[in-house]
């Protein structure tokens, strides 16, 4: 089988692990709400895979719906990290172009915010492979919702920041922006799920800078990431002054089980 490795930027979180755990958003109930019913079984006692399972966000809560939850994860900081905030979940390492896996033998295979650091062409056979008659594959992003006008700003100056014209989906730094909707072709139900918290101000940035178009920058690259902070800080006192973040997204999930036609593409 060919394999690919996980890119350089798939890996920068390691750096932050820490500030990634502390900082990035979770996920709502009805998401989970949503997986089983598009799954047609309940996640009490499904054993689930969590690919890509970094710090283990969504691992715990699926965990704590009553799943039977592995965590596979390639980097070596976002595993440690994942380990120590929940020891009792077993952590394997390595990635979905690869799964280290037993043939049909999942229930579950959720891919939160990760989905987008694999070949498709790869994964979903192995995806395939990997999931019993019946099982499903869920992946999920948290997408900014730039219906929201101080969001939409932000993401203007975050492409002006990093020269780019891509949408921030695309460059993965708007807060919890990821690569937005990345659903591979097959028979992926589709539904999209809003939601929002509220944060302290230093979260938020933290969340921002935990993203990979921050993290992926060379040496001496740290005093223009410090200065955008900055400006940011004083552009969201603006908008909130009284220090917290009303952030909005919508989860965007797709489905599919096994057996359905085009599964594997």
């Amino acid at each position: 089988m060919t394999t690919s490795a996980p890119t350089p930027r798939a890996l920068s979180f390691d750096r932050a692990a820490a500030s990634y755990a502390a900082a990035r958003p979770g996920y709502p109930p009805a998401l989970f709400d949503a997986i089983e019913e598009l799954a047609g079984r309940s996640l009490d006692g499904a054993r689930t895979v969590d690919v890509g399972a970094g710090t283990g966000i969504a691992t715990l809560l699926l965990h704590t719906r009553g799943a039977q939850v592995t965590a596979v994860e390639p980097g070596p900081g976002m595993a440690a990290e994942l380990h120590r905030s929940l020891p009792f979940v077993p952590v394997v390492r390595g990635d979905g172009n690869r799964l280290p896996l037993a043939t049909a033998s999942v229930d579950l295979l959720t891919y939160a915010q990760s989905w987008h650091w694999t070949d498709p062409a790869l994964s979903l056979t192995e995806a395939a492979r990997v999931l019993r008659p019946g099982g499903a594959l869920a992946l999920w992003w948290n997408v900014a919702d730039h219906s929201v006008a101080w969001i939409a700003e932000q993401d203007e100056r975050l492409r002006r920041h990093f020269g780019t014209g891509d949408s921030a989906h695309g460059s993965a730094v708007t807060p919890g922006g990821g690569a937005g909707s990345r659903l591979p072709e097959g028979a992926f139900v589709r539904r999209r799920l809003p939601w929002g918290r509220t944060v302290p101000v230093e979260t938020h940035l933290t969340n921002l800078a935990s993203h990979s178009a921050f993290l992926v920058r060379g040496a001496g690259e740290e005093e223009r990431t410090r200065e955008f902070l900055d400006e940011e800080r004083r552009h969201l006192a603006a908008v909130f002054p009284d220090g917290t973040v009303e952030e909005r997204y919508v989860v965007d999930l797709g489905v599919a089980v096994v057996g359905g036609p085009d599964t594997a593409g």
